[in-house]
């Protein structure tokens, strides 16, 4: 049949079974949403209040639901607003599909109005991108984007659409999508065997995960895994709830901010399990000081990510679900009684406790842990609450942290945890933020309100740039240079304005009244937290220093 390319467009989102579309509209895109508003019934548009919070919505729905997020934008400013967003999911192998429509073909390229490059301009930071100038190639491609979105390692693809292209037309044929399976020609026997060699060789194996053990969704296979090898468990800020944080072998998170029992504990292993992760800066500290005395086992379905920070000693390269199934077919029962005993004994030792007075991040963290019950979706934006969301609540699923690991975007939460509660219509969402953060995209309350979408924003509002000054505080002389945010802003009066509800808690016990109240009234709701300005998030390890070395505030009074 016949059809526009706009019309094209919205035939191939319904054939990848989109049901929700985050975006902004603009005159260039406008044939598109026209024709978006006759099939509104089958396709969810949710207008955000800036493009930004469009893409990061985008990202949040695909985090927590698994599918392809989507978001539109039209021409220039439209699409350039996308491209925080586009970077955040690019670094966090997220798979989005950014559909941007431009000026037409002949005025591309004479700095025409509103026109920009945006095909160029993001492809340092997708999988792919394209810009359509022919219509007969709009469905094909459109399919195409979403196959490279979601096949292997995950990520965003941009299609950039010229405004006669989508008024243009030509024939149109339905298709079906082709299942996309996990890569697993390039698992090897040899390496697997030589991977069960080494699990078996080992006297203090430790597994540490990452950010894959989510996206291939292989939590089954890792708990086997782990009782299969009998070794403590730690991972990456990416890698949470892929291994359940209320299991014994857990051990917290691993790096920067990591435990003392992780950091410890790699740094005395004599084999290193990476599981899909990338071995960020985050993690290594220095490198060269990066567990010495270990062997190093990698696996990972990108063959970029081998050797590229740290050099291993044996390599895995597919699908991490897979190679888990395989593994563990392989392996025999293993015990490791002495090495179990010493690490929890060091977790004894070194136990990451909540503040019994004051309010105080992790006070709060751990609150909205105890009630959920840990069943909540936790979205962060980036800084001091990222890491106390990371350390105090107990993770327990995959798919359940929302947070910009890799790019560190603040501004990245709301939005997310729109998405997020879009996608998951039955669960709660929280988004914790800090005052600098929440600063960022605050306009998305408008969007939350609007579509009555029950989320809870937490702003832990220390009147500072927390993360930037604790830093200055340890390493720049106590000079707090352009990070003091005591300017009088009202969170409370301005959830209102914006349609929300609005508390303010100072204390322990108006923090739970204020909790306790979001979560029975499912509304939109704004909790300021009052918290102390040179809080700080601890253990901590100094850029740079092996992650054995790292100190808490306790212990940096005793030095």
């Amino acid at each position: 049949m016949q059809l526009t390319g706009a019309q094209i467009v919205i035939e191939c989102l319904k054939e990848q079974g989109v049901d929700t579309v985050f975006g902004y509209p603009g005159g260039a895109i406008l044939n598109v949403y026209d024709e978006l508003y006759k099939h509104k019934n089958e396709i969810r548009h949710i207008l955000t209040s800036h493009e930004q919070g469009a893409s990061h919505a985008a990202d949040g729905y695909a985090r927590s639901t698994g599918k392809v997020g989507v978001c539109f934008a039209t021409s220039g400013p439209g699409a350039t607003n996308l491209v925080t967003g586009i970077a955040t999911a690019y670094m966090d192998s997220v798979p989005i599909v950014a559909i941007t429509c431009n000026v037409g073909v002949s005025l591309l390229g004479k700095d025409s109005f509103q026109e920009v490059d945006i095909a160029g301009i993001t492809m340092p930071i997708t999988k792919h991108n394209f810009i359509v100038k022919d219509v007969t190639k709009l469905a094909d491609t459109i399919r195409r984007a979403f196959r490279i979105a979601k096949t292997g390692r995950p990520g965003p693809v941009l299609v950039d659409i010229p405004k006669d292209v989508t008024g243009a037309v030509c024939d149109y044929e339905r298709q079906t999508p082709e299942p996309i399976l996990p890569k697993t020609e390039s698992i090897r026997k040899e390496d697997l065997e030589a991977a069960v060699q080494m699990i078996e060789a080992a006297k203090k194996p430790y597994i540490f995960v990452g950010g894959g053990a989510v996206i291939s969704n292989a939590s089954e296979e890792l708990a086997e895994f782990v009782k299969k090898v009998d070794a403590p468990v730690c991972d990456s800020l990416m890698g949470k709830g892929a291994f359940d944080g209320r299991d014994t072998h857990y051990t917290g998170m691993l790096g920067m901010h990591g435990t003392k029992t992780s950091n410890l504990g790699v740094s005395d292993c004599d084999l290193l399990i990476a599981l899909g992760t990338r071995f960020s800066d985050r993690v290594l500290g220095n490198p060269k000081k990066f567990a010495q005395d270990a062997r190093i086992l990698q696996v990972d379905v990108d063959a970029a990510e081998i050797n590229k920070n740290l050099l291993v000693d044996q390599e895995i390269l597919g699908d991490l679900k897979e190679v888990l199934k395989r593994l563990n077919q392989m392996l025999p029962e293993l015990h490791h009684d002495e090495w179990n005993e010493k690490i929890q004994a060091m977790k004894e030792k070194f136990p990451m406790t909540v503040p019994k007075e004051g309010l105080t991040g992790p006070f709060a963290v751990d609150y909205v842990y105890q009630k959920t019950q840990g069943d909540a979706i936790i979205v962060t934006e980036v800084g001091q609450h990222q890491m106390w969301a990371a350390q105090y609540y107990k993770f327990q699923r995959p798919h359940q942290l929302l947070t910009s690991g890799g790019l560190g975007t603040m501004g990245y939460g709301l939005g997310a945890a729109i998405g997020a509660q879009i996608g998951n219509p039955d669960q709660t969402v929280i988004n914790f933020a800090g005052d600098g953060c929440f600063r960022m995209n605050m306009n998305e309350l408008a969007t939350a309100a609007r579509n009555h979408l029950p989320l809870i924003e937490i702003i832990m509002n220390n009147h500072v740039l927390g993360m930037v000054r604790q830093w200055q505080d340890l390493f720049y002389g106590k000079r707090y240079s352009a990070t003091i945010l005591d300017d009088g802003v009202d969170y409370v009066r301005l959830a209102e304005a914006m349609g929300c509800k609005g508390y303010r808690a100072r204390s322990q016990e108006e923090f739970r009244e204020a909790f306790d109240k979001a979560l029975e009234e499912k509304e939109p709701t704004v909790i300021d937290c009052i918290i102390g300005s040179d809080d700080k998030v601890w253990p901590m390890v100094a850029p740079g220093a092996p992650i054995r070395d790292c100190f808490t505030g306790e212990d940096r009074k005793d030095s």
